[in-house]
Parts: C-alpha cells; structure tokens; sequence
C-alpha cells in the first residue's frame, strides 16, 4: 500500500501546461480543453507556461478565461508564466493580470506562495 502522505503531495503537485509560441483562433479552442482537461480531481494549481509564447490574440485570451472559470469551479488556481513584451501587453491591456497571477519564470509560478512581487496579479 503506498503512502498517504506521499500521495497527497503527488496531488498537490501543480500542473505545468506548456502552450505554444502562436495562439490564435487556430489552436485556441484545443488549448483551452488541454488547459480545462488539467483540472482533474485533486489538483489545486495548473501552470499556463507561456514561457515560448510570442503571440496571443483574443481568442487565446478568452480561452485563458474559460480556463480560470473551470479552476474557479475545481475550487483550484490558474497561474500564468509570460516573457513575451507582446503577450505581456496583450494580457496588461484586457487586464488580465488583475484576473490571473502572471509570474516571470516557471521557478516562481512552481512555488506554493509566490515571493513578495512576483505576480503580477492584484
């Protein structure tokens, strides 16, 4: 039998989804039920890693959304990890940032509580 408290940890572990460099109306829809699918029973935190992402447009934006919505509704939390100055000003110009933490490396998304400042979030 394994260990409970080993396998509670397993399931508090956060989910890291790697999205691509390009999201736009194309890949949108597929992203969001890979992003919404991460959500299972037991997990609290999924990572959005838009660390190679160098484009998002409105439809990438709402798919972020309908994200955030099935982890309000899995009672879990939605990070965001973006470099791009493109992506950050898109996600900063629909304020986003004040919906979703937006951190600057996967490092400090990964960790339980983010450090003073690190998420962009309000």
């Amino acid at each position: 039998m394994g260990d409970p408290q080993r396998v509670a940890r397993a399931r508090t572990r956060p989910v890291v989804v790697t999205l691509p460099a390009e999201i736009d109306i194309s890949n949108a829809d597929r992203i969001g039920e890979e992003l919404c699918a991460a959500f299972a029973p037991g997990v609290k935190t999924v990572i959005a890693d838009m660390t190679g992402t160098r484009f998002c447009d409105s439809s990438g934006i709402s798919m972020l959304v309908q994200a955030h919505r099935k982890a309000m509704t899995s009672n879990a939390e939605l990070r965001l990890v973006a470099l791009s100055t493109a992506v950050l000003r898109a996600l900063t110009l629909v304020r986003i940032d004040y919906l979703l933490p937006v951190y600057p490396s996967l490092a400090d998304a990964l960790l339980p509580e983010p450090p003073p400042g690190t998420a962009t979030a309000r």
